[in-house]
């Protein structure tokens, strides 16, 4: 990740060079190789379906509290009602998601984007010992 380096040095007494940026050439490289594609499929075969769902679901149940004002009044026990139970599994729904994805993301897009990365890093390693 981007994080994990320190930032770039300004230059100035006692402080190396700033380390060789990737051309804009090099960057529509990496975009448009089949590993980057893999990637992007991996990410929005997750990403995009769950988002889908999940406004379906939140409009499902915008819907509900609107027309089917009957059916959320519906006592389940004491004064808790089937509002306020779907109400906040759209909480639950939501951590459940975020859980989902972090997992995806660790086991499926993570190592892809790692591997992309130390490529690319590799790659200007090997230009930045050519220019000196």
């Amino acid at each position: 990740m981007a994080t994990d380096a320190p930032p770039p040095s300004k230059g100035g007494a006692g402080t190396e060079p700033a380390p060789h940026a990737p051309s804009t050439e090099e960057y529509t490289e990496v975009q448009e190789s089949a590993e980057f594609g893999e990637l992007r499929r991996a990410h929005r075969s997750f990403a995009f379906p769950l988002t889908v769902a999940f406004i379906a679901w939140y409009l499902v149940y915008v819907l509900l509290s609107n027309y089917a004002g009957d059916f959320m009044g519906t006592k389940l026990f004491g004064n808790i009602n089937v509002a306020l139970v779907l109400g906040l599994g759209q909480f639950l729904t939501t951590f459940l998601i975020a859980w989902f994805y972090a997992r995806h993301a660790a086991s499926k897009l993570d190592p892809k984007a790692e591997a992309i990365k130390s490529r690319m890093e590799t790659r200007m390693e090997t230009r930045t010992e050519g220019d000196a």
